[in-house]
C-alpha cells in the first residue's frame, strides 16, 4: 500500500556564504519547505527566505562545537521526511563536496523517502573567485585538485598523500586546513612543490568579513599568523594565487568588496540590496525607518467621500510609502483606486511613479526633479491653481514646500496624515556593531528621516561614519546629513535608487586608484 504521508527531502547547496550564490532551484525548494535543517556556514542570510511558520532547525557544526551529531541530523531528515513534510537540508557550499550529503541521501534512499539533490557553488571555486583567484587560467593552470585539510600531515597514517599531490596538478585547493598550514606546506615542499610557489588564503569567502592574504608556500603560514587569518579559510597553492592582485574584485569593479550601509525600511531595502549585490558590494542592512500609522479614520472617510464626489482636481504623492499607505487606508475605509476616478495624479519622481504603476495607476505628471520644489513647479506649469482643490496624503512632519507653494498659488490643499517615519525600537545588533566599529565603507541615505533616525540609533553621534563614503539620494537629504555632521561625497542628480548607485559607482571609479588595497 502506498504511504500517503510520505514527504520529500531536498539536499540543497547554499554556496560559500553570499546569499546570492544559491541556485534558482535551491531557493525555490527553500521557500516551499515546511522544515529546514541548516548548517552554520553559508546559510545565515537565507533564513529570511523561509516560509512563514516553517520549522527551522540549527544543525550547525564547527570544528569543536557540534550542535547536532551527524546521526541526529540524519534522524531528523528521516523523521520529518517520513512524516510527510517538505524538508530542506541546507548546506554551505555543495552537498557532495566534503559534506555528508552522500551519506544523508543513502540513508533516505534506504528508508524509501524521496530525495532530490540540488548542487551548490562550492567554496573551492566560488570562494576563490570571490577573493580574486581563478582555479584555472590558460597557460598557467589547466588542472586542479580539491583536498580536505582536516588531517594532520605529520600523522603516521594519513588518507591524503601530500607527496603525490604536491606535483600532480597545477592548483591545489585545501579546505579546512588553516589550522595545519605549517604541516601541509612542509609536506608539499617535501613532495617536490617549490617553496617559492605562490599561495593564498581567503578567509570567510564571499561574505562582508572576507579577507585575503598572499605569500608563497614557504611563507604563507607565517603570513597567516601575522595577519590573524583564521578558520573558515580556503588555502590555495599554485601560480593562480599570484594572479590575485591582478584579479582582485576591487580592481575589477568600483563597488566590489565595499560594505555598504542600507538605511531604508526593511520592506524597502530589498531593491537597493539587489542593485548593490549586482555590483559586487556587501550590503549591511540597518533599517533606520519604521513607519508608524498616524491615520484619523474620520479624516480618511471624509477624504474618500470628497474623492468620490469629484471635489479634488489633484492628488499628489510624494513617496512610494505614501502611495502604498494611502491605498491601504482607502481600502479599509471602503474605497479603492476607483475612488480617484476623474482626479489627476502627480508623482514626485520615478520611484513614486513606479509605485503607482504597480497598483494599476498612471501619474498624469511626474516631477523630473524629485523634490518638493520639483513637484510644485511641475503642477503650477499645468495651469492655474486658483480655487483648485488638492489632496496631499503624506507623512507627519514632512516639509511644507508643496502645501505652502500650492496655497500661495491659490489652491485649496487638504493634507491627510498617513504615518510617522519613526526610529525602529530595535536595530540588528550585528549591523549596529559594524557601524560603531568603523567597518562601513559606504553609507546610503534615501531620505532625511534615514539620516536623523540613524543618528538617534547611534545615540546622536555619527562620528563612526566619518571615514565612510556618504551617499545621498538628493540635495535635501544631503543638507540634512551636513546638519548632523556628515559631509556628503555623492549627491545623486537622478533621485532614484538606480541613480544613486550609478553616482556612487562613478565616484568610486574615479577614486579607485587611490583606495585599492586600503
Amino acid at each position: 500500500m502506498a504511504n500517503d504521508t510520505l514527504g520529500h527531502v531536498w539536499l540543497v547547496g547554499a554556496g560559500p556564504g553570499n546569499p546570492g550564490y544559491i541556485t534558482v532551484a535551491g531557493l525555490a525548494a527553500l521557500r516551499r519547505a515546511e522544515v529546514v535543517v541548516y548548517d552554520r556556514l553559508g546559510t545565515g542570510e537565507l533564513m529570511g527566505e523561509c516560509a512563514e511558520g516553517a520549522l527551522l532547525i540549527d544543525a550547525g557544526k564547527a570544528a569543536d562545537n557540534h550542535t547536532l551529531t551527524q546521526d541526529e541530523i540524519t534522524a531528523l531528515l528521516l523523521e520529518h521526511g517520513g512524516a510527510g513534510k517538505r524538508v530542506v537540508r541546507l548546506k554551505g557550499g555543495d552537498p557532495y563536496v566534503f559534506a555528508r550529503g552522500g551519506e544523508e541521501a543513502t540513508a533516505l534512499a534506504d528508508a524509501g523517502i524521496p530525495c532530490t539533490v540540488i548542487p551548490g557553488v562550492t567554496s573551492a571555486i566560488g570562494g576563490l573567485a570571490a577573493g580574486g583567484i581563478p582555479v584555472t587560467y590558460r597557460a598557467v593552470a589547466t588542472s586542479f585538485a580539491v583536498i580536505t585539510g582536516h588531517e594532520d600531515p605529520t600523522k603516521p597514517e594519513v588518507g591524503v598523500h601530500w607527496e603525490r599531490l604536491a606535483t600532480a596538478v597545477d592548483t591545489l585547493v585545501i579546505l579546512m586546513g588553516v589550522g595545519r598550514l605549517d604541516g601541509i606546506a612542509s609536506a608539499l615542499i617535501a613532495g617536490g612543490r617549490p617553496a617559492s610557489t605562490p599561495a593564498a588564503l581567503v578567509q570567510e569567502a564571499s561574505t562582508p568579513r572576507q579577507r585575503v592574504a598572499t605569500g608563497t608556500l614557504a611563507t604563507i603560514a607565517e603570513v597567516a599568523r601575522a595577519q590573524g587569518i583564521a578558520a573558515p579559510a580556503l588555502f590555495v597553492v599554485g601560480d593562480v594565487a599570484g594572479l590575485q592582485p591582478l584579479l582582485d574584485p576591487r580592481r575589477l569593479a568600483p563597488l566590489a568588496g565595499k560594505r555598504v550601509l542600507v538605511t531604508r525600511t526593511r520592506a524597502q531595502s530589498s531593491t537597493l540590496v539587489e542593485v548593490l549585490r549586482a555590483e559586487g558590494a556587501w550590503p549591511v542592512v540597518l533599517p533606520a525607518l519604521e513607519l508608524e500609522r498616524r491615520v484619523d479614520p474620520v479624516a480618511v472617510m471624509e477624504t474618500r467621500e470628497r474623492l468620490e464626489a469629484h471635489e479634488y482636481c489633484w492628488t499628489v504623492f510624494t513617496s512610494a510609502n505614501a502611495v502604498d499607505t494611502f491605498l491601504e487606508v482607502l481600502w479599509e475605509a471602503g474605497g479603492d483606486i476607483r475612488s480617484l476616478n476623474g482626479c489627476s495624479i502627480a508623482a514626485i519622481g520615478p520611484g513614486t511613479q513606479r509605485a503607482l504603476e504597480s497598483r494599476g495607476m498612471r501619474a498624469d505628471v511626474v516631477a523630473v526633479d524629485a523634490v518638493g520644489e520639483g513637484v510644485l513647479t511641475t503642477m503650477i506649469a499645468t495651469g492655474t491653481m486658483n480655487g483648485t482643490r488638492v489632496l496631499l496624503p503624506r507623512a507627519e512632519g514632512a516639509r511644507d514646500v508643496i502645501p505652502d507653494g500650492l496655497r500661495a498659488a491659490g489652491a485649496i490643499v487638504d493634507e491627510l496624515t498617513l504615518y510617522l517615519a519613526g526610529t525602529p525600537a530595535a536595530a540588528p545588533a550585528e549591523a549596529l556593531a559594524a557601524v560603531r566599529n568603523g567597518e562601513i565603507d559606504v553609507v546610503t541615505f534615501t531620505s532625511s528621516s534615514t539620516v536623523k533616525n540613524l543618528a538617534t540609533l547611534l545615540g546622536g553621534d555619527l562620528s563612526a561614519l566619518q571615514s565612510a563614503t556618504v551617499v545621498c539620494i538628493g540635495p535635501i537629504v544631503a543638507e540634512t546629513a551636513r546638519e548632523l555632521g556628515l559631509s556628503p561625497h555623492v549627491v545623486a542628480e537622478d533621485h532614484t535608487i538606480e541613480g544613486m548607485v550609478a553616482a556612487l559607482r562613478a565616484y568610486l571609479h574615479s577614486t579607485s586608484a587611490d583606495t585599492l588595497g586600503q
